[in-house]
């Protein structure tokens, strides 16, 4: 085999083989493979798409270039993956609560892309938390506390890793065959019995419109199903914030929040949501208004709040986490109110450009490897639906300079609109795919 011809063959539309994509992933894995030819292959993919059998055959490949994890814990190993926005630290707060539940969360995780947040970056705000851990204390957290939240080790997917450097800088980023590979590749090859993914749709979200989310659910349900692995999907919402912070502390103290004092919110909604799901595929029960309440009752018990503190402490962090939460958390500083200019009801949020905020006050990176400032973002923002006075607070700012804080300021107030027109807050869960 070699890659001309495969490439060749992706060029004229016509689908390579199992072999073929295998061959191909390994060469991205081991470097037999130029970084031209990658480009070509990644164009050609992302102009002439897969096709499905192709698309599972390029999954189980990547995979397969590296460490495939298998587990022997006496209860399912489940996880949860979102395709990113604003405010959502469902992660953190999710598998704490499938541990209480009696099942296994090995997440393996990232950090921060474009403008929205990583999970790792959130979970290092915390002082002492380390994600960078090898399999055998990964193994080892996993089944003693139950869940673990960490990084891809660099033997996990490495044709992944490869193929990603080069779509990022060859406008292929976008291919939901390539977007499809490039997230199952890393979640199947952590051996999962079961997976559920959020795919966000709206202006915070890669995908912004439903026809987008959709097709993208959809690629990942029947790929990652065709690869042996029971999964299901929700679209939700990512036209606003889930949570009204942006910014990695400030996203720790939401889940702070929701697991020590719990009410309503879109948080807790959307956490009951998938892992109510995520309960029934796994086969754990066998309806998710069950499985709903039962995930429900680790929050009001404390229960949650108990195995996220033994993970926090497991990976490096201070014991008893919960219960200092505030005094431990980096404060930014200047911290203050931002009022709105006018009167009226929040029609609109621009979630990319908060996101982006939050960026520019240095809480994501520009550059891979920047250090990141975990103390910055927005708190208290207002949501879709609301009616502000003017004058009255929109959000509030946590920025390390006063200059840093007057661009941050300029950037949130030109992501709303509000006008004379009432609207309602969007639903949250769009549609179940799977």
């Amino acid at each position: 085999m070699d890659a001309r011809t495969i490439i060749a063959k992706l060029r004229d539309q016509h689908e390579p083989t199992q072999a073929e994509l295998s061959w191909f992933a390994h060469g991205l894995a081991n470097g037999g493979v130029t970084d031209a030819q990658v480009g070509a292959f990644a164009m050609a993919a992302c102009v002439n798409g897969l096709g499905e059998e192709a698309r599972v055959a390029l999954t189980l490949a990547m995979r397969d270039s590296g460490d495939v994890l298998s587990w022997d814990l006496g209860a399912p190993a489940i996880d949860k993956h979102s395709t990113g926005g604003i405010g959502d630290c469902v992660s953190l707060m999710l598998a704490p609560m499938l541990a209480a539940c009696g099942v296994f969360v090995p997440m393996i995780s990232g950090r921060g892309l474009g403008h929205t947040g990583g999970t790792l970056d959130k979970l290092e705000a915390i002082p002492g938390v380390a994600t960078d851990v090898d399999e055998a204390k990964f193994r080892k957290i996993t089944k003693d506390v139950g869940c673990a939240i960490v990084s891809a080790s660099g033997d996990i997917a490495p044709a992944d890793r490869r193929l990603y450097a080069v779509r990022d800088v060859t406008s292929t980023v976008e291919s939901i065959d390539l977007i499809t590979a490039s997230i199952l590749s890393k979640k199947l090859a952590a051996g999962l019995d079961a997976l559920i993914l959020d795919v966000k749709c709206g202006s915070g979200a890669f995908m912004e419109t439903r026809e987008d989310a959709m097709a993208l659910a959809n690629a990942l349900v029947r790929t990652s199903n065709g690869a042996g692995c029971a999964t299901a999907a929700l679209v939700t919402d990512m036209s606003q914030p889930l949570a009204p912070s942006a910014g990695n502390a400030l996203e720790v103290a939401e889940i702070m929040e929701a697991l020590t004092a719990p009410k309503n919110s879109r948080l807790i909604e959307l956490s009951l949501g998938l892992g109510a799901e995520l309960l029934v595929l796994a086969g754990v029960e066998s309806d998710g208004a069950i499985a709903a309440r039962k995930l429900g009752d680790t929050l009001e018990s404390g229960k949650a709040a108990e195995k996220f503190d033994e993970m926090i402490a497991a990976l490096g962090g201070p014991t008893s986490f919960s219960q200092d939460w505030r005094r431990r958390l980096p404060e930014a500083n200047v911290i203050r109110e931002i009022a709105s200019p006018v009167t009226g009801c929040v029609t609109s949020i621009d979630g990319r450009a908060i996101g982006m905020g939050v960026v520019h006050m240095g809480g994501g990176r520009l550059r891979g490897g920047e250090r990141l400032d975990p103390s910055v973002g927005y708190s208290d923002v207002a949501s879709i639906g609301q009616i502000i006075e003017k004058g009255q607070p929109i959000a509030k700012l946590h920025a390390a300079s006063e200059r840093a804080a007057q661009m941050a300021e300029k950037s949130l107030l030109g992501a709303f609109t509000l006008s004379d027109t009432v609207v309602e807050t969007p639903n949250l869960i769009m549609e179940r795919v799977g």
